[in-house]
């Protein structure tokens, strides 16, 4: 076997960010805190503990035997909040960059109606370029994204050989993930749209029983209390 033999993808718990721009949909917001730093909602933490329930539900035979995590704040305490609830010991973890969460330059700070105030260039070449092409100032496309990944899974390919792999980071990676995965080209990447959006403290599992991954279920949330 070449890699993992199973692969289940987590996106972190509910954010302070995601719950400040849910909130303020069509009102300008300014958001300060920096990307790596956002922790968990009340929400967030208990669905980090759900996860945990759900990991300590599974067979032996497909229970993670490693952990790789984003750097950024919401992702690891939601492997640390999921873990106690697991009761499981203590896991090998990796914390990867290429993991983290796609980056937004200039504009990180602000939501749809304020990039539209402060930013309505910007705006119109996003459209013009579409959600997935698009890349801002100083930022990221999916396709960056997609490249990093790629990167990620070719030095997994050895690292996790063989081994069943736990990977909690965020919404872009678990959808970048799914294209990668499925070796498909990045002009195709707007195909991903149909699988958006990926849900708070949802899994996605690949397995390989035959040495290739295979997609096994997507972005389900059934375990959530």
């Amino acid at each position: 076997m070449t890699g993992p033999r199973r692969i289940i993808a987590v996106r972190h718990g509910q954010s302070e960010a995601n719950l400040a721009f849910q909130e303020a949909i069509g009102v300008p917001l300014f958001y300060e805190p920096g990307d790596d730093e956002i922790a968990l909602t009340a929400l967030g933490r208990a669905q980090a503990a759900s996860l945990g329930r759900y990991l300590a539900a599974l067979a032996p035979q497909e229970a993670p035997e490693v952990v790789w995590c984003s750097p950024y704040l919401r992702a690891k305490e939601t492997w640390r909040l999921a873990q106690r609830a697991w009761g499981a010991p203590s896991l090998p973890v990796g914390v990867d960059a290429r993991l983290r969460d796609r980056e937004w330059g200039e504009l990180r700070y602000y939501n749809l109606a304020a990039l539209g105030q402060r930013f309505p260039d910007e705006v119109a070449r996003m459209l013009a370029q579409g959600e997935y092409g698009y890349r801002p100032p100083g930022g990221e496309s999916f396709g960056d994204v997609a490249v990093r990944l790629r990167d990620f899974l070719a030095d997994l390919a050895s690292k996790a050989e063989g081994r069943r792999v736990l990977i909690v980071a965020h919404d872009s990676v678990v959808l970048v993930l799914r294209h990668v995965i499925e070796q498909a080209h990045d002009t195709d990447l707007a195909a991903v749209d149909v699988h958006a959006p990926i849900r708070n403290a949802s899994v996605s599992t690949w397995a390989a029983p035959d040495g290739r991954l295979e997609l096994v279920s997507f972005n389900e949330v059934g375990h959530l209390d």
